[in-house]
């Protein structure tokens, strides 16, 4: 989620507009490196709880109610307006689109802002939204609330709240804004790395590309680190890479090729965001290491999850269901225009789901959006509001 000037066909997308593992995880099924565990690697007790971890994400998710009931009385004819990084970042796009028809359930009044990425068009974006004289604006993704913190303090003396979608971890402190639906980044952090110390028996050398000027960066990175240490220690090694999100396609493939040839022992890239995949795989292949380094990730992006179906590079993405996200978010604007006394950060339980080559074809064959998750948030927000 930008939080994202090259994301997905979700946050990864944006490179594209410049995508049931059942008992316990085999690791030959995965296709990825497997040394023998030993002296070194992760110890038996570790192993068993990542393999209980990826295990317990691997299924279909369930639906976890985020509060009470919700009086649409008290939200019916309200105007809620949303600010996307950029209107043409698909990850974006789809979300506003699922929040609207979620907004029409709850007979409240949805504006989408068109933006083109560009912080003139976000700061014009709250001058419409404070013309319009709104009830609630959503602030999403790569709209860094610190960038456009004037315009947010004006809205906050028109008494219009201010909602940060998938800007924040659930370990950051919301900035400027009213609330926060935080985005999964640390639980996300946590799988990709486990995935890899199951995959190699704790014993990982592995290439992490960050985009650090991202808002979501600092908790992806911080997570990843904090399993290695736990999990596998001095067994594992883990190197950074950052590079810009406005240098993804002409930087990534020769920083990670590089990277190859410099160490001979990496069998593992994590790109944080899954989009910058498609400059990862050409360069794991010009350096003739297919079939031994492979790719741990985060989005679920379509077109990263065909490459775990035809290819033998990426192993693991953890998927977001972007329709998911965009009904908890309508769900948490209702909430705010219609409860007292909520918390800060607002918890709407959105789900993940671990993709690998058990459970791939579930995403679809081609893989599509939003596909793979089951629809347990449909039923589970429909009573919520209400509606049938």
């Amino acid at each position: 989620m930008l939080n994202r000037a090259s994301r997905r066909d979700g946050w990864g997308g944006w490179p594209r507009w410049l995508a049931a593992l059942m008992g316990l995880l085999s690791l030959a099924a995965c296709g990825g490196s497997t040394p023998s565990a030993g002296s070194g690697g992760a110890s038996q007790a570790n192993l068993s709880a990542v393999r209980a971890e990826i295990n317990r994400y691997a299924g279909l998710p369930t639906f976890t109610a985020p509060g009470p009931s919700i009086d649409r009385a008290r939200v019916a004819g309200k105007t809620v307006f949303y600010i996307p990084d950029s209107s043409a970042n698909p990850f974006a796009a789809n979300i506003g689109n699922a929040m609207a028809q979620a907004a029409k359930m709850l007979d409240m009044n949805f504006v989408n802002c068109t933006t083109q990425g560009q912080v003139a068009q976000w700061v014009q974006c709250y001058g419409e939204a404070l013309n319009r004289h709104v009830n609630l604006i959503y602030d999403f993704g790569g709209v860094d609330p610190r960038v456009v913190g004037p315009q947010i303090a004006q809205a906050q003396q028109a008494s219009i709240p201010v909602l940060a979608i998938h800007v924040y971890a659930a370990s950051q402190t919301p900035v400027a804004v009213n609330y926060s639906v935080p985005a999964p980044y640390d639980e996300a952090a946590r799988l990709m790395a486990d995935w890899v110390v199951l995959d190699t028996r704790g014993r990982a050398d592995v290439l992490v590309v960050t985009s650090n000027e991202v808002t979501g960066t600092p908790p992806l990175v911080n997570g990843i680190k904090r399993v290695f240490a736990q999990r596998c220690s001095s067994s594992c090694k883990a190197t950074f890479v950052n590079v810009p999100v406005a240098d993804w396609s002409t930087k990534i493939q020769t920083e990670v090729q590089s990277a190859l040839n410099r160490d001979p022992n990496i069998n593992y890239i994590i790109p944080i965001y899954d989009s910058m995949s498609q400059f990862i795989v050409p360069a794991v292949t010009a350096t003739g290491r297919t079939g031994k380094v492979h790719i741990s990730t985060y989005n679920g992006t379509p077109f990263v999850l065909g490459y775990m179906q035809t290819g033998e590079i990426v192993t693991m993405d953890v998927g977001e269901n972007l329709d998911w996200l965009g009904w908890a978010y309508i769900d948490a604007g209702a909430r705010v225009l219609s409860s007292t006394n909520l918390p800060r950060t607002i918890d709407e339980h959105t789900a993940l789901r671990i993709f690998t080559r058990a459970n791939v074809n579930d995403a679809g064959n081609p893989p599509r959006l939003s596909t793979g998750y089951g629809d347990a948030y449909v039923s589970g927000y429909k009573h919520l509001w209400g509606v049938s």
